[in-house]
């Protein structure tokens, strides 16, 4: 490259080929490359190639003239010498030039086939004067600030600018490197006084120093206030932008548009569709990486897989709800009736809140699958829920989404599962909900069974509100009283008693002797059972208030004639009272009502337990002594209170019932209640106790 010396040696001629150039000046000693496309300007570097390779170059005053004219372009430009020269495939010629000095325009010679011009070249006058030097140490003081400031892009040309000598050659490399409008470039070009051209380009520095220094601070200030989130939120931004690049985002954006498309057909309430919308707009801005995208994801997938408008339509036809009911049950006239009813306000009034029932009674009377009759008979879905033993008040309402693995609660993963938002919802053993320091189930259950309450009721996982007025809730429980007064309140009872003998017999015919004889593979013809046969199972073999155990002992038998049958045997098998042992084994229950009572001293009495009622017999006895009453058998206070209150009515009427009036003085009276490890309690066994009593000291046996 040549050095200042030889370029000051180059002589110019009086005129030269004139290049326009497109947003580009060039000035002295500066080397550039640029690009010729035109056919004039292809023409004028084929020409100078062949001679001097001298040639000058004007910015074009408008950028975007194809054929600029005399006039539209800047009279001032500079003298270069083309260094190489390459010709590409496009047809353009790529040019590596150097600026020799500045030249003024004086007038066109010509301007076919391209501008050649008479020139004059523009002395540079290097006085060294202080003021000069002042100007130009000035500007590399400056121009050091700067690239301290912006160490990417202005240390290279501070070290330039010190390297170089002269004032004039560092006021235009400097004026070159700076990203200054054409116009700007054009004005320092024209600027021939160096003092001037310093005194502009240090006022310019200023104005770039202090651009540089706010801009410094604005990124210190950015840079203390970003938080490890907000760092986060930016790198991810800048992967995701690289990621849609790569073409590799395109995985979640398809999941986000598919869940707007879900949102739009799951029919929500306006305020739930605005919810889960918000949602939406802001799992768009996770990245699927992150595991805040599969909480929102996880969040949207149970919004829109709700049943907000999937209803199925009621079986309004009551004949036929009345066939299906009696088809599956034998008698509960009062549950049926119950249900037919509320099918017939239904069909007169569209809107009637779902009714809440409670169905009462002891263990294998069938609460739970005559739920599910109901079900069938009003042609809606069937769930159940098990509440027995619960004991955190999130299984009702849900957790909150900010916890672990959060969902929601029961109530609104049955309506889920059901697929429609009028089921007939069964919650089992609602009587055995435990309470604990995580919440109280039974009052989170408060506002699911209030019909007045229920259509806004919110789970924490959701929290928007879902409406569960047209769900008809219907529980069960054994006994009553562990069950909240206020929720027991919110239900309507429905009690389902015990079976009688005769009732048992019946339901074993009608409906648990085929179930089993099919269960078991058995035909019809091959297995029979005489009605004095199921009799004898039921007062010898099971002792209990529901079907339950009368079901297995069939079962036993069953299982045992299949096992005949697989070993080859063919006639049928009719089981009865005779060869009932045989399948059975020994009765285990045998009526002790008879052998009890031909003794004076012992009456029946009838006790109410969970599983029922059972029979049991109050025992007296006497032996000499004085005014000594003894009670065993485990008795409540209210039970004791009860053989005082019966022993003080024998005395008191003991002339009425021929009695010695001063047995008392006599004898000692002891009362026992058998079954002594069961504790017993309450008031109505009084009459009992006074009848054996007055049996015990009549001498007379109670009639059977």
């Amino acid at each position: 490259m040549p050095n200042d010396i030889e370029l000051e040696k180059i002589s110019l001629p009086a005129e030269l080929a004139i290049l326009p150039l497109r947003g580009t000046v060039i000035f002295p000693t500066m080397v550039l490359p640029i690009t010729v496309g035109r056919k004039s300007s292809i023409k004028l570097i084929d020409d100078a190639s062949i001679g001097d390779r001298l040639i000058g170059v004007a910015a074009q005053k408008d950028s975007q003239l194809e054929e600029p004219g005399e006039n539209d372009i800047y009279h001032t430009g500079t003298a270069v010498r083309i260094m190489k020269m390459l010709k590409m495939p496009d047809d353009t010629i790529q040019l590596l030039v150097q600026g020799i000095s500045r030249i003024t325009i004086e007038r066109f010679t010509h301007t076919t086939p391209y501008f050649y011009a008479k020139i004059e070249q523009v002395p540079s006058l290097e006085i060294e004067t202080p003021e000069i030097e002042a100007l130009a140490r000035n500007v590399i003081a400056t121009l050091e600030k700067i690239a301290s400031l912006t160490p990417q892009a202005g240390n290279e040309l501070y070290t330039m600018a010190l390297n170089t000598k002269e004032p004039s050659r560092v006021s235009d490399l400097i004026v070159s490197a700076l990203n200054l409008p054409l116009e700007q470039q054009q004005e320092f070009l024209e600027t021939y006084d160096i003092k001037e051209r310093l005194e502009k380009l240090n006022v310019l520095l200023n104005k770039e120093l202090q651009l540089s220094e706010l801009s410094s601070k604005i990124q210190s200030d950015i840079k203390d206030k970003l938080d490890k989130t907000q760092r986060e939120y930016i790198l991810r931004e800048q992967l995701k932008a690289i990621k849609k690049e790569l073409g590799e985002g395109e995985e979640s954006t398809a999941e986000i548009d598919e869940l707007k498309d879900r949102i739009g057909k799951a029919k929500m309430p306006k305020d739930v569709e605005k919810e889960a919308e918000k949602e939406i707009d802001r799992m768009s801005k996770i990245p699927p990486a992150s595991p805040e995208y599969t909480v929102s994801r996880s969040y949207l997938e149970w919004l829109v897989t709700l049943p907000w408008s999937v209803t199925t339509e009621d079986n309004l036809v009551i004949d036929q709800a009345q066939k299906v009911l009696n088809e599956d049950h034998y008698d509960l006239e009062k549950i049926k009736e119950r249900i037919l009813e509320f099918l017939a306000v239904r069909k007169l009034k569209k809107e009637t809140k779902g009714p809440i029932l409670c169905f009462v009674g002891p263990p294998g009377v069938g609460k739970t699958s005559l739920g599910k009759s109901i079900a069938r008979s009003m042609g809606r879905k069937f769930i159940r829920i098990s509440l027995g033993g619960i004991r955190d008040e999130a299984d009702i309402r849900g957790h909150r989404r900010t916890y672990i693995g959060a969902l929601p609660g029961r109530i609104i993963q049955g309506i889920r599962r059901a697929g429609s938002n009028n089921p007939v919802f069964m919650m089992d053993e609602i009587d055995k909900i435990g309470i604990d320091f995580r919440g109280d189930p039974a009052s989170a259950l408060l506002e699911v069974l209030d019909p007045e309450q229920n259509n806004t009721f919110v789970d924490h996982y959701l929290d928007v509100p879902f409406d569960l007025s047209k769900v008809m809730f219907i529980t069960t429980a054994n006994i009553i009283h562990t069950i909240p007064i206020p929720l027991l309140d919110r239900m309507e009872i429905l009690e389902l008693p015990g079976y009688t003998e005769e009732e048992k017999l019946k339901i074993a015919i009608q409906y648990l002797l085929p179930r089993q004889i099919d269960a078991h593979g058995i035909s019809r013809e091959r297995l029979k059972f005489e009605d004095a046969a199921l009799m004898k199972i039921i007062r010898e073999y099971t002792r209990e208030a529901g079907l339950r155990n009368l079901e297995r002992e069939v079962a036993t038998i069953c299982r045992k004639v299949a096992t005949e049958i697989a070993r080859g045997k063919d006639e049928p098998v009719v089981i009865s009272v005779d060869n009932l042992s045989k399948y059975l084994g020994n009765t285990k229950f045998i009526s002790e009502v008879a052998e009890r009572i031909k003794q004076p001293g012992v009456a029946i009495g009838l006790a109410w337990t969970q599983t029922g009622g059972d029979i049991i017999f109050i025992e007296a006895t006497k032996m000499k002594g004085k005014k000594t009453l003894t009670l065993t058998g485990q008795l409540g206070q209210v039970m004791k209170e009860s053989a005082q209150a019966a022993l003080s009515y024998v005395r008191s009427q003991a002339e009425k019932l021929s009695i010695a009036e001063d047995f008392f003085d006599k004898y000692d009276i002891h009362i026992h209640i058998p079954a002594g490890a069961i504790p017993k309690d309450g008031p109505s066994a009084g009459v009992t106790m006074a009848v054996a009593l007055a049996s015990l000291l009549m001498n007379r046996t109670i009639s059977p």
